[in-house]
């Protein structure tokens, strides 16, 4: 699973608000609650963020090994 609760802490950092990433940034509420929810994310999405933050992937977001069933 794609986790996104770096972006939250990065865009505090750099005084970055989700009001915005919607009115200046072009990304919509529909979009910041899909990535509040780590739900899947176009890259071209994930491309304006690391835009708009001056940042790279590994800042906004981690990867989390789905768990593999036991046998």
């Amino acid at each position: 699973m794609i986790c996104f609760d770096k972006l939250w802490q990065t865009m505090e950092a750099k005084g970055v608000t989700t009001y915005m990433l919607r009115e200046k940034c072009g990304i919509d509420s529909k979009t910041i609650r899909r990535l509040r929810a780590n739900e899947n994310m176009e890259t071209k999405t994930l491309n304006k963020l690391c835009a708009v933050l001056d940042c790279t992937l590994s800042d906004i977001a981690t990867y989390i090994p789905d768990e593999e069933p036991r046998l």
